[in-house]
């Protein structure tokens, strides 16, 4: 079974107004809202590549039953722990430029963390874990590191989206796969990266630290993997049109573990994993099956693979 966990879920409101005045009253135009939160996304394309999942998340208040309710068309299993207050709501506001206002986590008190490393005693050994995206900020930044050391007796495949102090706890205890961008790397490492050999050496870093592989999702640039085969392996994106990029690394993460299991070949998990993100990116909302393999079928990735 793979289990997907969303610590810090939104409801994502988009308010779209033709021009922005600030300090005055705007009227928008058009308004949507979505269910947030990157563990969600990536069970979601799991699904779509025919994969089931479980997913945890915190929810709380009127905003985590809506949450609720929005992700109940997703196939995927539901595993919500509930908590006091409310779920976060983050205000997507698109004018001239894109600007964005996210809202506070829940509070989540030592009972409920508690309740989630018991839903976790479920996990078996050739079961995948992958944590994805921030937490709230009434957790600490070990938490991440916490769950992955609670299976460390299991043969479990961990999988860490994260970025900062959070994955930089998380680096000991070896998770299989991490996938930051670049400038996640330089603010981990304290570094400015100004070329290839130069992010190259720095994700070899982060295998010296304890990941077994790196996954830097590069935007239109494409991908690079740094293997623990000891190769890197580099890609560019296939070509269409950028309608939507949210939910894009959190696709690129959900093909690579499909890719993975159904191959055991990191090259193949490396290709998956870039045609999932570049078709969701091509999409308004995250990319089906469908639209997936039409992507394959029109837009061939050439690997560039070095020792």
């Amino acid at each position: 079974m793979i289990y997907t966990l969303t610590a810090n879920p939104s409801l994502d409101y988009i308010v779209r107004v033709k021009n922005l005045e600030i300090g005055e009253t705007n009227r928008a135009y058009e308004t949507e809202i979505f269910a947030g939160g990157k563990g969600f996304n990536v069970s979601s394309v799991l699904s779509a590549l025919g994969y089931d999942s479980i997913a945890s998340g915190f929810t709380a208040g009127f905003s985590g039953a809506e949450l609720e309710r929005l992700l109940e068309a997703r196939s995927f299993k539901k595993d919500f722990i509930p908590c006091s207050g409310r779920t976060r709501i983050n205000v997507k506001l698109k004018a001239q430029e894109e600007t964005e206002i996210n809202g506070t986590g829940i509070e989540i008190d030592d009972a409920q963390v508690e309740e989630l490393f018991d839903h976790y005693k479920a996990i078996a050994d050739g079961d995948v874990l992958i944590l994805s995206g921030s937490i709230p900020g009434c957790l600490d930044k070990d938490f991440y590191a916490r769950i992955l050391d609670s299976q460390k007796d299991k043969d479990v495949l961990f999988i860490v989206d994260a970025s900062g102090e959070l994955l930089a706890k998380s680096l000991p205890c070896h998770p299989f796969l991490v996938k930051p961008n670049q400038a996640e790397i330089e603010e981990l490492l304290g570094i400015k990266i100004h070329d290839d050999d130069e992010l190259i050496a720095a994700g070899r870093k982060l295998q010296e630290a304890g990941a077994s592989n790196v996954l830097i999702s590069r935007g239109a640039k494409g991908a690079m993997l740094i293997g623990e085969d000891g190769a890197i392996y580099e890609a560019g994106c296939p070509q269409g049109k950028l309608v939507n990029s949210v939910g894009s690394g959190d696709s690129m993460v959900a093909g690579f573990v499909a890719g993975w299991i159904d191959t055991h070949s990191l090259e193949e998990a490396f290709v998956q994993g870039i045609y999932c993100g570049s078709a969701t990116a091509f999409c308004a909302d995250l990319a089906q099956k469908e639209d997936i393999d039409a992507l394959k079928a029109s837009s061939p990735i050439t690997v560039c693979r070095t020792a």
